[in-house]
């Protein structure tokens, strides 16, 4: 598709197709994607601001210095992307989302909401988290690792290796049994 607006507000796509296509220094304001599909597209310098992505396939998108301003992922694929590459990002919102092999690292990201997604082999290394909802996910194989996940919700979610003394908690949520599971690097018996 060629894009031929700089700026796109307040409409939508529906059922776009795009592979390994870049788009370059677009606009998309208040924009809905709706059954879109967009895997291994470069999304460069672009600014997405208040947009809805739902049921769209975004595995391996390149946000190369893009910035993603309260912009909300529902029933989409958004694997194996490295949003360390982006610009900005604020307010990333997440719901019953695959977001499996993607990257954080470094990241400041408080008041994200990763809400019932699979969130397997993701890394969250140095990543600020505070205050965000990553509530019903499953987080197998990821890595927290000197991450600020002060005033987080982990509420409902399971397989989560979180070592206390490398990691920030303070206020943080958790559900048993799978609260259980933050003994684990203490070198304790429980019986």
């Amino acid at each position: 598709m060629n894009f031929n607006k700089d700026i796109y507000s307040q409409e939508s796509f529906t059922k776009l197709i795009l592979a390994e296509e870049t788009i370059e220094s677009r606009v998309f304001d208040e924009y809905d994607f709706t059954d879109c599909v967009l895997i291994g597209c470069k999304l460069e310098k672009c600014r997405f601001l208040n947009c809805k992505f739902i049921k769209c396939d975004l595995s391996n998108v390149v946000p190369i210095n893009s910035e993603f301003r309260e912009v909300q992922f529902s029933n989409c694929k958004a694997i194996g992307i490295d949003w360390t590459r982006a610009g900005k990002i604020k307010e990333l919102s997440f719901s019953e989302c695959l977001v499996n092999y993607s990257n954080f690292r470094l990241l400041k990201l408080p008041k994200t909401e990763i809400i019932k997604c699979e969130v397997k082999d993701v890394d969250f290394i140095e990543t600020d988290l505070k205050d965000s909802n990553l509530s019903g996910s499953d987080f197998e194989n990821s890595i927290f690792f000197k991450t600020d996940l002060s005033g987080v919700n982990f509420s409902h979610s399971t397989n989560y290796t979180i070592d206390v003394n490398n990691n920030t908690l303070k206020k943080t949520r958790f559900s048993l049994p799978e609260a259980l599971s933050l003994l684990s690097n203490l070198d304790i018996i429980i019986e």
